[in-house]
């Protein structure tokens, strides 16, 4: 394999290194500052200089994240806090969204607070504020290419209505640029579960700035709201932030590779790098793209999702809603990472 500008098989790394936790690995810890204090935290780092960080107890969401130094996330105002401070009611998780490159959002429902059937739903479910159990780590060797991740399950339960497991896996390698996301969700109840499941990836400065444009090969683009159709014809393009701007979202209909991936980058020409979401897209058909230009809130959401984010009613009501069978799973994968601008 290639590092460092040499050619090196992986016994002459193994005897050039005290252990290969010297270029690639998990540090396991836990924060201990304000309301992120007792949150549990996986550091994966490797030796081409991409580095993130898993929230063991925000549902295994990856917090920051970096490439060669470069930052990747939007860090947001709110901070990533402990999940004992969730508000789940109205627009209550906003308080606690702390941005980080890929925020999981569902697994029952996603999109605006309503009320569906006596139940009061809250922003963006519950998935994101619930402990993983099970977790491990691990690293080794797979034929030529060595290989680094993190494990764990998330489960998320309502008595007498649905019971629906997650079980996400989160791997690099020594010499990547990129990391996929690996779940498996499951209805472990007994009767039929309604599941939404969204990848809300949150990219900030400086990869989100107005040197920065929007590529996606898509077949078909439309604006969800009024905000949104004002801005429609600058969907690719960024401003400089913008004191009062109002969010814009679009929605997206990418065209998939021959492999059945669709794929969204952001390329920054000044930077020479573009930052990318790929993605398989017959368990995600739905890209939505959220613009937000705003002055401390500059920030570019590029969510793969399984339905559009308008809330589960309209899900249900447009015959996007997903419902899984008693013991039925589905499977999903998702990769984020850099490449060259070019």
């Amino acid at each position: 394999m290639k590092l460092f500008g040499k050619s090196y098989a992986p016994d002459e790394l193994k005897r050039l290194t005290g252990k290969l936790d010297q270029l690639a690995g998990v540090r396991l810890g836990e924060l201990v500052e304000g309301n992120e204090r007792g949150l549990r935290v996986a550091d994966v780092f490797n030796a081409a200089g991409l580095n993130f960080t898993v929230l063991l107890d925000r549902g295994m969401d990856i917090g920051a994240a970096s490439f060669q130094g470069v930052p990747l996330a939007l860090n947001a105002p709110s901070t990533t806090a402990h999940p004992s401070f969730y508000e789940p009611d109205g627009l209550g998780w906003l308080r606690t969204f702390g941005g980080g490159l890929m925020v999981g959002c569902g697994l029952s429902w996603y999109g605006p607070p309503l009320d569906d059937n006596g139940q009061h739903l809250g922003l963006h479910g519950r998935l994101s504020h619930i402990p993983a159990r099970r977790v491990s780590t691990g690293a080794a060797w797979q034929n030529d290419d060595y290989m680094v991740w993190v494990e764990g399950q998330v489960s998320e339960a309502l008595w007498f209505n649905y019971h629906l497991v997650l079980t996400r896996r989160i791997s690099t390698s020594l010499t990547a640029s990129s990391l996929r996301i690996e779940d498996e969700v499951t209805n472990a109840g007994y009767t039929p579960a309604e599941h939404m499941m969204l990848y809300h990836c949150n990219f900030g400065f400086p990869f989100v700035s107005p040197d920065s444009m929007v590529e996606i090969d898509a077949a078909e683009t439309a604006p969800r709201d009024a905000a949104a159709e004002k801005g429609v014809e600058r969907w690719r393009q960024f401003d400089p932030p913008t004191p009062g701007f109002a969010e814009q979202v679009f929605y997206h209909t990418p065209q998939a590779d021959d492999q059945g991936y669709a794929q969204a980058r952001l390329v920054n020409p000044a930077l020479g790098m573009a930052a990318y979401v790929r993605y398989r897209q017959a368990e995600l058909p739905c890209l939505t793209q959220w613009k937000m230009m705003g002055a401390g809130t500059y920030v570019c959401g590029l969510e793969p999702g399984s339905a559009q984010v308008n809330g589960r009613l309209a899900a249900r009501k447009d015959g996007q809603l997903r419902v899984l069978e008693p013991g039925e799973s589905v499977s999903y994968a998702v990769e984020i990472g850099v490449t060259s601008s070019d």
